[in-house]
């Protein structure tokens, strides 16, 4: 049987030109998050297949890559379905991992704990510009914090890499959870009654369904306020109660003045600390910022994951044309594990949208050292080898990068390809010529 030289569907092979601004990259995130007090940590690749399927992770959840048991454990005979063949599963984002990570060692790390994670994860997802099914996530967290200071610095770190990697102009999309309940009790919506079957009564839920309401808002950037009307009807909602609840998004501006207008208008339904401490995140991110970029109010922003519980934010960039990033508070999740809630908040880059960026842009990595490439002929003396090597060790303890190739036939197109690759200066060394 032949081999396939090409990678799995979903996953890349990374080539030089790459690696060198994903080196770069990793680099100046541990520098920069460093100084803002986080600690790198690291987690296996693999999970316990319950903490996956927890119901925490939304629409990743169907995703996952899941790792059959194993030995005597795998009983195929005895399967009644596929989920008895499986005990674990490649992660699908760092999040989960890290609650269980803190849940195991929290007598053994500070509090509150500023955590740095970077590693890869996956998901079965359908690949496309920007997307793969193994990436490397970017993760910075703090655990332990209950106020919005833990916001604030996860957004101040965040923005001064992206202005370290000279990304401008950028937007960070704020809105709560919370908010975005009591939109929907505000409007005055009902539990669904499910469609009946032939010979099956009708039954009515015994709560608002949120979560698919809030799956058709996410839609809102893709089919419009009336194809979100129109989807919320469809299921079962009242014209009226959906008319009353997107005249909020109608009324509501990006900015401080929109959460004071939903502050006032959604009254009872949400505490006004809420609303206060959106504005106190933003009006103290906009203060103390040291990239160009803006905050934005977004009554709309859902993400995906359904452990969150409070704000959440998300990096909007013009020139990927969606996000490149996102996070939020999520103090429920770590609870699951100890039975006791622990105040918990995130961001994560989309590391991989990140540097392709970067590669659109032919990004040069700056103070790099100068690269020198040795030319020498082939069946070089000995006595002179040893010359030649010995150069190259000085050069290389006084900084520069030296890399010592044997001189090809065709030496034209070796020396246009050493240039190519970022090769500044080319010595060649002759057998016949003293050295």
């Amino acid at each position: 049987m032949s081999m396939t030289k090409k990678p799995v569907t979903g996953m890349k092979d990374i080539l030089p030109r790459e690696m060198e601004i994903r080196d770069y990259a990793i680099g100046l995130i541990k520098e920069t998050y460093k100084k803002f007090g986080f600690t790198s940590v690291e987690t296996p690749a693999v999970e316990h297949i319950e903490n996956l399927s927890s119901k925490q992770g939304g629409e990743n959840e169907k995703l996952i890559f899941k790792i059959l048991k194993r030995g005597e454990k795998l009983r195929l005979d005895e399967a009644r379905s596929a989920d008895d063949l499986v005990d674990g599963g490649l992660r699908y984002d760092l999040t989960v991992p890290l609650s269980r990570y803190y849940s195991n060692n929290a007598n053994e790390l500070p509090s509150p704990f500023k955590a740095l994670q970077m590693g890869n994860v996956w998901r079965a997802d359908r690949p496309q510009r920007g997307r793969y099914r193994q990436f490397m996530q970017c993760d910075i967290d703090i655990l332990g914090e209950p106020t919005n200071l833990a916001e604030i610095e996860l957004i101040l770190a965040t923005s001064t890499l992206l202005g370290k990697l000279d990304f401008k102009n950028f937007t960070i999309r704020i809105n709560d959870r919370r908010i975005l309940r009591a939109m929907v009790d505000y409007a005055g919506f009902e539990p669904l009654t499910t469609v009946s079957e032939e010979g099956v009564e009708p039954v009515k839920a015994d709560a608002v369904d949120y979560d698919g309401i809030f799956i058709t808002l996410d839609k809102m950037d893709k089919i419009g306020l009336d194809g979100v009307r129109e989807e919320l009807i469809s299921v079962g909602n009242s014209s009226e109660t959906v008319d009353k609840y997107l005249e909020l998004f109608n009324k509501t501006t990006p900015d401080v003045a929109g959460i004071k207008f939903l502050k006032e208008t959604l009254g009872e339904f949400l505490d006004e600390s809420v609303t206060d401490g959106l504005a106190f995140i933003i009006q103290n991110v906009e203060a103390a910022k040291e990239a160009e970029f803006k905050m934005a109010f977004d009554p709309t922003l859902v993400r995906g994951m359904s452990y969150y519980t409070g704000p959440i934010f998300e990096i909007s960039m013009d020139e990927y044309g969606g996000s490149v990033g996102g996070g939020g508070r999520y103090d429920e999740m770590i609870g699951r594990f100890t039975g006791q809630q622990t105040p918990a908040c995130g961001f994560s880059i989309g590391f991989e949208r990140i540097v392709m960026l970067l590669l659109e842009r032919d990004f040069k990595v700056p103070g790099s050292a100068e690269k020198t490439a040795f030319m020498i002929e082939k069946n070089m003396p000995e006595d002179k080898m040893a010359k030649i090597l010995t150069m190259a060790k000085e050069r290389r303890a006084a900084g520069e990068n030296i890399n010592l190739v044997i001189m090809k036939k065709n030496k034209k197109f070796q020396k246009d390809q050493l240039k190519a690759e970022g090769y500044t200066e080319i010595v060649e060394f002759f057998s016949d010529r003293d050295i």
